[in-house]
């Protein structure tokens, strides 16, 4: 079944061998994404991964693909410039047989392929605390490595992805139009979002002003898009660079909290079990302080719980928007799993409003000690 879906994609990329096998990986709320295996003639396994990229969510594959070239190429040079092998650490991609970076079939279906990184595991969720810290280090050293990168060169892969004011009106527009019919049995939830409508923009209001730079950012750090070692169980590779373009750094550390240390999975339906883990969130704050306490402002500094609050905020206003709508954008497994989303995120953000001068406290703690 996998194979009769990518069957007539296979032949237009540069692989290797000969083909064995497909798995679909699961994981992941956008792309469509498989697990390739090809026999080299000497019997040894080559192994790729071919994505389908969303269309919805990526209108403009080629600005999704010339960024992340761009991206690839530049962290290449500064691992080697600090003589490290780029080998594991850096996404591979493979070209297709016209030297292009990815291909279109003929439904208008953009695909792009690279390859595996062997011997090592992403984890969808944080179950040991000493891979979180690598995740802080591995997004944080992702930053570090970038600072020297011309932001001006990079597009918006997504328009305004984390312009929250703009998602706002967003969300209000599809509250108002009602498409699925949904709206009037969400009032609560909808009002939940009003009532912090100020604290959402407070990223895009400094950067506006210039109290805060914009960055070459990721801006999708969940633990899964950092791959770990099986050996040395330290992380070795940031994949997922769909959304590397210009933003703030903020955004980076939030999004990375907002999942990796929140005590349930994003669509926990008990909302009791949701909470912020501070063991955790202090895990990844040393690793990823580790990594730019040299480079990011003062202010920056000061300014990571914001980010914390705003990007959960956001992406718990972002699910409910998609549920209103009729579930368009973000994958889902039944008709309420948005709405689950949006509620376990609404619930995960009260924790961090309770726990604001805690997180502040742990953030100071670990710069006085280093």
């Amino acid at each position: 079944m996998v194979y009769n879906e990518i069957k007539h994609v296979l032949s237009q990329f540069q692989f290797q061998g000969i083909y064995q096998r497909a798995e679909e990986i699961v994981s992941g709320n956008v792309n469509n994404t498989y697990h390739l295996f090809y026999r080299a003639e000497d019997g040894s396994a080559l192994e790729y991964v071919l994505q389908q990229i969303n269309g919805y969510a990526f209108r403009r594959p080629d600005i999704v693909m010339r960024n992340i070239t761009l991206v690839t190429e530049h962290l290449r040079r500064r691992l080697e410039g600090e003589g490290i092998s780029p080998e594991r650490r850096i996404l591979q991609f493979i070209p297709t047989t016209t030297g292009a970076m990815f291909f279109v079939d003929e439904q208008g279906r953009s695909f792009r392929a690279y390859r595996y990184v062997d011997r090592a595991f992403a984890y969808d969720r944080v179950e040991n605390p000493r891979h979180f810290y690598e995740a802080g280090c591995a997004f944080g050293q992702f930053q570090r490595l970038l600072t020297d990168f011309p932001v001006e060169q990079l597009e918006e892969t997504i328009p305004d992805f984390h312009n929250t004011p703009k998602r706002f009106l967003q969300f209000v527009r599809a509250a108002e139009e009602d498409r699925a019919g949904r709206a009037a049995a969400v009032e609560e939830e909808i009002d939940f979002f009003f009532d912090r409508r100020k604290m959402m923009g407070g990223i895009v209001k400094r950067i506006q002003s210039g109290e805060i730079p914009l960055r070459v950012t990721h801006n999708d750090t969940k633990i899964n898009n950092v791959l770990i070692d099986q050996e040395t169980e330290r992380a070795i590779c940031v994949i997922d660079l769909d959304t590397v373009m210009p933003g703030s750094a903020l955004y980076d550390f939030g999004d990375a909290i907002r999942f990796g240390a929140s005590s349930a999975d994003e669509d926990e339906e008990d909302l009791s079990r949701i909470y912020l883990d501070m063991e955790k969130f202090r895990m990844f704050t040393q690793g990823f302080l580790s990594q730019v306490n040299g480079f990011l402002s003062p202010e920056e500094i000061r300014l990571l719980p914001l980010g914390v609050k705003v990007i959960t905020c956001e992406l718990a206003m972002r699910f409910l928007t998609d549920y209103i709508d009729g579930d368009l954008y973000f994958k889902v497994r039944s008709p309420e799993h948005n709405l689950i989303r949006a509620r376990a995120q609404m619930q995960l953000l009260r924790d961090m409003e309770a726990r604001d001068e805690e997180m502040d406290g742990i953030i100071r703690e670990i710069l006085r000690q280093s």
